[in-house]
């Protein structure tokens, strides 16, 4: 891709799962394993990088942040749910 990416970037209270920087933008990507597909799980993901404070380092810059919260099924072994939000617009 050509992007910088990180996988399980250390915080003080977790890992991150993934995180992928661009120029213009943050990605950080916490996934889940289930047996099947819930819409609980997505958004357990997306409350553990506001409960852990994963995105805290990059809000300094002027990159547009987007946690994504994603559930993989381990019994299809495919994506199941997943869901993306933008927390932080930078000010210009």
């Amino acid at each position: 891709m050509g992007q910088f990416t990180q996988a399980e970037v250390r915080s003080a209270q977790g890992r991150a799962d993934l995180v992928v920087i661009t120029n213009d933008f943050v990605f950080l990507f916490e996934f889940k394993l289930a047996p099947k597909d819930t819409s609980r799980l997505v958004k357990a993901a997306l409350k553990q990088i506001d409960d852990k404070g994963y995105l805290v380092p990059y809000t300094a810059g002027n990159r547009k942040l987007f946690k994504i919260g994603a559930v993989f099924n381990v019994t299809n072994r495919t994506l199941g749910k997943w869901k993306i939000l933008a927390p932080k617009s930078p000010q210009k």
